[in-house]
């Protein structure tokens, strides 16, 4: 009897485990993220899609609040505050007026800056060894000096300009090396500078008459207007030369040269997913582009007939783009 008792028990037990429903495993929680620019043009928008893309090959699933300042300081600032009342698990700002108004808004959050010219300066960090508390990132300081060289050499000029935007302390940085690049390579060096994106036209006619080729660092408010600039430059027949490849692949620039923006955002992206797995921004040193195979090369041939320059094949051949009866072209 009892061995009959055992048996009918041990059934009900086995009975019990085969019907009892399975536990709902509770979904994770999709991590938010919020990457704010300080205006929108291809430059910037391949380094947002290059952090998006790093994120998701790492296997993490995330919500993204994308927002875009517009050129504008306090709107960067009331974005910084939206951040911070979401509670985002990382906070990324793509150039250095975004990324100010983030490190100064959110002193709890990991902040990643993108694609900011002198971090130094702008006071993000104290060193490029390491980030600063909750603050790191990447910088896209330009070879300026190296590019003005280049310019010279294959178009002739004797007078450069460059425009500016004042407001933009990555851009004052770059002035102080343009200055030097200029005196490097005996070139007079005319200048304007712009508060936003609507005078780029005007200070383009400004200077046109002045100046023989005009050079383009990462000034987010001038690139936001570029098609203006160009226009002016072309009627001219005068050469341009972007430090943003991306910029110039419509046509329009002589020549650009530059390190690859949706890859600088990629690299971005990797040291957001370092925080994310538990490193903290302090012991992330500030990342470079560097490699060889970051930069891209680009020469309009259009542009370059109507400006009246050869370029020597030693050039062309290094070129991985090329722009050439109204289409782009990459090698």
């Amino acid at each position: 009897m009892k061995k009959f008792i055992a048996i009918l028990l041990t059934a009900a037990v086995c009975l019990s485990f085969a019907t009892a429903k399975p536990k709902k495993q509770k979904k994770a929680k999709k991590v938010m993220i919020g990457i704010a620019k300080i205006v929108q043009h291809p430059a910037l928008d391949a380094v947002e899609q290059g952090i998006i893309d790093a994120i998701k090959a790492a296997g993490i699933d995330a919500n993204y609040d994308l927002q875009n300042a517009n050129g504008d300081v306090n709107t960067a600032n009331q974005i910084a505050a939206q951040y911070k009342d979401e509670k985002v698990a990382v906070a990324v700002g793509i150039a250095t007026p975004v990324a100010i108004a983030l490190a100064n808004t959110m002193k709890d959050t990991p902040v990643v800056f993108g694609t900011v010219t002198d971090p130094l300066g702008a006071g993000l960090v104290t060193t490029l060894e390491h980030g600063e508390g909750n603050v790191t990132g990447m910088s896209d300081e330009l070879p300026s000096k190296e590019h003005i060289k280049l310019f010279k050499e294959i178009t002739g000029i004797k007078t450069l300009g460059y425009i500016y935007c004042s407001n933009e302390d990555n851009s004052v940085s770059s002035l102080e090396l343009v200055k030097q690049g200029c005196k490097d390579a005996g070139l007079d060096l005319v200048v304007q500078s712009i508060t936003n994106s609507s005078e780029v036209k005007q200070a383009a006619e400004a200077i046109i008459d002045r100046v023989d080729g005009i050079y383009l660092t990462t000034d987010n408010t001038v690139f936001s207007a570029l098609p203006a600039l160009v226009a002016v430059f072309n009627k001219a027949n005068k050469p341009i030369f972007s430090g943003d490849v991306t910029g110039a692949m419509e046509g329009g620039c002589f020549m650009a040269s530059g390190f690859n923006y949706y890859k600088a955002g990629y690299a971005t992206g990797e040291m957001v997913v370092d925080i994310l797995n538990g490193k903290k921004p302090a012991e992330i040193p500030v990342r470079f582009m560097t490699k060889p195979e970051d930069s891209d090369l680009l020469f309009d041939l259009d542009a370059a007939k109507a400006c009246g320059i050869t370029i020597p094949e030693e050039y062309l051949s290094k070129a991985n783009y090329i722009f050439q009866n109204g289409k782009l072209e990459t090698k």
